[in-house]
């Protein structure tokens, strides 16, 4: 029986040789295929965005994915002055911020005390109430929130900063909770022997756990602040206080012909993400990982 277990296991370790053999230097072409129409998809409007951006308006009325005949910058020196960049960027990069910090302080501490009390009713209740919310439109809620925060004093970047944390606790707390879900329990137990007190262990123990989901949550968090426009829209009253991508609709409404300029203006806009991406991506691709696999 011995003898012949070891025929059959040398039997199944040859056809798994044989196949891997077979697989190499074979290129998957489906993926392939899959992954270059993905590329074009992405790489395509970003190739027109950036020729149009340099091309002066009388050389639209030719080919418009021709190469420009001079790159010129005048495109980008107009969009700065027509949409203030520098001062709506500045907005932007408050409230992006403020947003990310404050989202992942909050939601965490929330995320928390759901997590380690899911066998209470009342948080159980909780934790299904606010996943509910992710099922909520926008729009539904677009009216009795403008009377809202006008009625709070809070159409300003401050309650653009609480408005952001308190409409991702949703996904957030979903998140956190499976995330914090896999953190044992003797950790905490350990430190509470040891005389920590339950603020000491969230932050000295759990809060630095939760790395990974952090970031995940502040990339969520990021983009969705930097790249809304609707939410700035009906909130922010004052004008001076408009983010950058407010400031490129009402350029473009104003303005929609000037198809250069709105472009660079585009490309403006992205500038400081793909900076963003390119000296925080190893961070980036660990936590969006990371929190996949917990």
């Amino acid at each position: 029986m011995a003898e012949l277990s070891l025929k059959s296991s040398n039997t199944t370790e040859v056809k798994k040789k044989s196949f891997i053999k077979k697989e190499d230097g074979k290129i998957n072409w489906p993926i392939t295929i899959l992954l270059i129409v993905c590329s074009l998809t992405i790489l395509f409007p970003l190739y027109i965005t950036i020729v149009i951006a340099f091309k002066q308006p009388s050389e639209m009325m030719g080919n418009v994915l021709s190469l420009p005949k001079t790159w010129s910058f005048s495109n980008f020196v107009q969009a700065i002055k027509m949409t203030n960049f520098f001062h709506t960027i500045m907005n932007s990069l408050i409230i992006t911020a403020g947003a990310v910090i404050v989202t992942i302080v909050t939601n965490s501490l929330v995320a928390y005390a759901i997590a380690r009390n899911m066998h209470k009713k009342f948080y159980k209740f909780v934790y299904f109430y606010f996943v509910s919310a992710m099922f909520v439109p926008f729009s539904m809620l677009m009216l009795p929130l403008v009377k809202q925060v006008s009625f709070f004093n809070l159409d300003n970047k401050i309650g653009m900063i609480i408005l952001y944390m308190v409409f991702g606790i949703s996904m957030n707390t979903l998140l956190y909770v499976g995330y914090l879900k896999n953190i044992p329990l003797e950790l905490e137990e350990a430190a509470y022997v040891d005389g920590a007190k339950q603020w000491t262990v969230f932050w000295k123990i759990i809060f630095p756990l939760l790395k990974p989901m952090h970031a995940t949550v502040g990339i969520m968090t990021a983009l969705w602040a930097w790249n809304d426009v609707m939410m700035p829209l009906v909130i922010l009253s004052d004008q001076s206080a408009a983010t950058l991508p407010l400031a490129q609709y009402i350029f473009q409404s104003k303005f929609g012909t000037n198809y250069n300029v709105a472009f660079a203006s585009y490309l403006l806009a992205l500038l400081p993400l793909l900076v963003f991406y390119l000296f925080a991506q190893k961070w980036i691709i660990n936590g969006v990982t990371k929190g996949a696999i917990k």
